[in-house]
């Protein structure tokens, strides 16, 4: 399996400016593989410890932040000699370590030699509570579930995640059938490491929505194991009602629908507990297209998609055969499975700020609205069938006249004087 994050973690590994390094995400979504793996391929000797393990580890930094002290107590429990610059020191599940997230300042400021990276869930990193959090003495590295790409390579489609990769338009029209087949497969099998690979072996539909069904468990666990006692409630019901508030025609989220009479005030916190911990994506509402979106954002209007679209498939019992019938997958639903396949894919580009437009003067809305790393601002309409109707879309970029305007759907790559028609499987491309 193939994650391009590994590209960022031998950047960090090269970098003069190195600091200990926090790869962090939502749980389930494979950041303990991917640091080992990079250990595995980069380093002669991978140190790894994992707190929730190794109980008796956990007071390790509680005497005080002496790194060879530290170090000392590492050869010891692993029974290696820890070799600055060819050793990769790993400290999985670091919450459970009391002082642990603060001993990164001191790796960074006297020991700068050791090459440290720690996994943390989000959910993990709420969790540190009454401690010192080292800023400006760590690096980051956000972990998300499987791109498209990365799934084309974990089926064994290197072929078509080349075309991909250097984007052969010409060449992917000719191969459009194929491309849309896998993107159908995605849809149902999403992102999760472990839900790919048990897909990518014997393409065992029921037994890939197992393993979404065991994650959901896992996370809804979570919830009753971590969250506030007050808000449990409260989170449960928002993350229930992901599915419908998707289904809608207007996919703007409405408290109303969690509960009857539901506020605002009252699901706040919940909501932002389930965004802090990684499982839900949220794109707020934009009513002015001028750089920066964020300064005309709507703070009360959002949508929230699922952290994947595995997952939410899982949650909304998509069956196997929605998928194995053709563009029904795409043409039911009211096209949310694509909203949430672009959305997924857009956030994986950190210099990418995604809001969804709409104006107080008239009744008109663009799916998505982006300003990227040269402060360009770029329209978005995401069209499920081979129906490329929209009126809100060309009205948008008839007023606000873009230098770039995307269209993705089903059909072929094709610029037209006003804008490009994208191919769905390709918005990773722009």
């Amino acid at each position: 399996m193939y994650r391009n994050s590994i590209k960022e973690l031998i950047k960090w590994k090269l970098s003069e400016y190195r600091k200990p390094l926090l790869v962090f995400g939502a749980r389930q979504v494979g950041k303990t593989w991917l640091i080992k793996e990079f250990g595995r391929t980069e380093y002669r000797q991978t140190v790894y410890i994992n707190f929730e393990e190794e109980k008796k580890m956990r007071d390790l930094f509680l005497a005080d932040f002496n790194i060879p002290r530290i170090i000392s107590a590492l050869e010891a429990f692993t029974g290696h000699k820890i070799v600055p610059d060819e050793a990769l020191i790993v400290f999985d599940e670091i919450q459970m370590a009391s002082q642990g997230i603060t001993s990164l300042k001191y790796f960074c400021e006297n020991a700068p030699q050791y090459h440290v990276i720690v996994s943390d869930s989000l959910l993990g990193m709420m969790l540190h509570e009454g401690v010192s959090f080292p800023v400006g003495k760590v690096d980051f590295l956000h972990l998300y579930p499987m791109s498209f790409y990365e799934f084309l390579l974990a089926m064994g489609e290197n072929g078509l995640a080349n075309i991909l990769e250097n984007k052969q338009f010409d060449i992917m029209s000719l191969f459009s059938n194929k491309f849309i087949e896998f993107l159908r497969y995605y849809f149902y099998a999403g992102g999760m490491p472990e839900a790919v690979a048990t897909f990518a072996e014997n393409r065992d539909w029921q037994q890939t929505r197992e393993v979404h069904n065991k994650i959901l468990l896992a996370y809804e666990r979570d919830f009753s194991k971590h969250a506030p006692k007050e808000i449990y409630h409260r989170i449960k019901m928002a993350w229930q009602s992901i599915p419908s508030q998707l289904a809608k025609e207007n996919r703007k989220f409405i408290y109303g629908l969690i509960k009857e009479s539901a506020r605002a005030k009252n699901f706040e916190l919940a909501i932002q507990w389930l965004l802090d911990s990684g499982l839900l994506i949220q794109c707020f509402r934009n009513k002015t297209p001028n750089i920066p979106l964020n300064a005309y954002q709507d703070l009360s209007a959002f949508k929230l998609y699922h952290n994947d679209i595995g997952l939410l498939g899982a949650m909304s019992k998509l069956s196997p055969r929605t998928v194995i019938e053709g563009n029904l997958l795409f043409t039911e639903y009211k096209g949310v499975f694509a909203e949430q396949f672009v959305i997924q894919q857009l956030r994986l580009n950190n210099n990418f700020s995604i809001f969804y437009f709409s104006p107080d003067t008239y009744s008109m809305e663009v799916d998505f609205i982006i300003q990227n790393e040269n402060d360009e601002i770029i329209p978005i309409e995401v069209k499920a069938e081979t129906n490329l109707k929209a009126k809100s879309f060309k009205y948008f970029c008839e007023k606000y006249k873009p230098v770039k305007a995307i269209r993705t759907s089903l059909t072929d790559y094709k610029e037209e004087e006003w804008m490009t028609n994208l191919p769905l499987y390709a918005i990773n491309t722009m």
